[in-house]
């Protein structure tokens, strides 16, 4: 009996071996399969800072998290761009649940002004020889200083935003702030020596080599890299991607709404023409659509369509160019203000908006001036268009007769008598019956 029960007992004791052991080594050998499998994504930016930029960024951060890569490394060569952009593309990178490294590459590349930012704050920021990094210092869209008033505001809000990167990412915080304020700059030897970034690659195989058990480190986030053996994955903007990065430029964005308005109002003064109607509507889709990514000033937007309202108008009223003179004005001061929003340094180039504004303005007023030429224009056809004709009697007129006008022959009456073959002229159309007078008379 013992023996029997010794002998149950060590059966048991395997049978719950095989439960416990079993199902906890099926379950680690895909876990470190999965491990093995994770890509390496990499997607290359070789533009200014922008909204589609953005947009674009953070759809590769959102597959490389949906995808448990091993990292997702940018390859980074940019002049600069939006302050907005940037703050939107910092912000993913420092809140992404994969490593973030950023490589400024390939020789000849760089990372001016919003690029220090997107550098800073990369898990791992990298540079290939014969880059630089730096001049961050901020300026308007068209590359001139900011406003006296708002530079010391912007200029300490970019030193505060840099600084707090440069704390979590561990990085010479005082090279960054001067940077921002004295838009020094640097090598990628001497930002390596400085603590500006974490390593200098000669090209990417160099750089994934380096990369191979790197430790990144964050709060409560600790992340060894493995890149030995992994595949290399590009992520490439889609259409929707492409389009945005190219209107997403303020400049884009205001001629697209210029034509897309100039568009619309052809087509409304011009029923039935179709293609200017088509190409207006497109042109203000995208328009709208950039606008979404683009800080707008509403009251310039509105002061745009009160000049369209104006022009209309100018069609349907006898102002004698009043409302034309007003819409210009309206139309200036919109284009103006549009993408003129406090704490934003950029708007509308002046080389864009001086052209732009002398076209469509004089494409508006010529066309209610074509309108309003064609409205005062005699009639051609019809009733009216009989008024002032001249013809010849057919039959004498005493009081009533027959007349040959504009190829018909029409039933008239006279004041007075007419002999037949005089000339009359139509002075009135009464219930299709012509009143006429002779040429000759007074």
């Amino acid at each position: 009996m013992k023996k029997r029960r010794l002998q149950w007992l060590m059966a048991m004791g395997m049978v719950w071996a095989a439960c416990f052991l079993f199902p906890a080594r099926f379950l680690t050998v895909p876990a470190h399969a999965s491990a093995d499998d994770r890509p390496i994504y990499i997607v290359h930016v070789h533009d200014t800072i922008n909204p589609g930029l953005q947009d674009f960024i953070e759809h590769a951060i959102e597959t490389a998290e949906k995808d448990r890569a091993e990292c997702l490394i940018i390859e980074l060569d940019t002049p600069g761009g939006l302050v907005t952009a940037m703050r939107g593309i910092v912000k993913a990178m420092m809140n992404a649940k994969v490593p973030m490294v950023v490589y400024v590459s390939p020789s000849g590349a760089q990372a001016a002004s919003a690029g220090v930012f997107i550098t800073a704050a990369a898990d791992v920021a990298a540079m290939a020889p014969g880059t630089n990094i730096g001049a961050a210092h901020p300026v308007t869209a068209t590359g001139g200083d900011v406003p006296e008033t708002m530079n010391e505001k912007v200029l300490n809000d970019l030193v505060a935003f840099v600084k707090s990167i440069a704390e979590e990412r561990g990085r010479n915080a005082k090279w960054l702030e001067e940077a921002v304020r004295k838009s020094v700059s640097v090598t990628a030897e001497e930002a390596f020596a400085q603590n500006v970034v974490d390593l200098v690659a000669q090209d990417l195989p160099d750089l994934l080599k380096q990369l191979d058990g790197w430790q990144v480190q964050r709060k409560g986030y600790q992340w060894t890299i493995h890149t030995h053996g992994k595949a290399m994955v590009p992520i490439e903007p889609g259409w929707r991607h492409k389009v945005l990065r190219a209107i997403s430029n303020p400049n884009i964005a205001y001629i697209l709404l210029m034509i897309g308005l100039a568009g619309l109002y052809f087509e409304l003064s011009q029923p039935g023409v179709v293609l200017p109607g088509v190409i207006g509507a497109i042109s203000l889709v995208l328009a709208f659509y950039a606008m979404q990514t683009i800080p707008v000033n509403y009251a310039g937007f509105i002061l745009i369509v009160l000049a369209i309202i104006f022009f209309i108008l100018e069609i349907k009223v006898a102002s004698y160019g009043m409302l034309s003179l007003a819409g210009t004005l309206c139309l200036i001061l919109g284009s103006l203000m549009l993408f003129h929003v406090p704490g934003q340094p950029f708007r509308v180039a002046m080389p864009v908006f001086i052209p732009t504004v002398l076209t469509v303005s004089a494409f508006f007023a010529g066309v209610a001036a074509l309108v309003f030429r064609a409205q005062m224009k005699r009639p051609q056809v019809g009733v009216e268009a009989l008024i002032g004709a001249e013809g010849t009697v057919t039959q004498a007129l005493n009081p009533e007769g027959k007349v040959f006008v504009q190829g018909e022959l029409w039933s008239a009456e006279s004041d007075r008598p007419i002999a037949e073959g005089a000339r009359v002229r139509v002075v009135a159309v009464r219930n299709l019956k012509l009143h006429v007078t002779g040429i000759n008379d007074k």
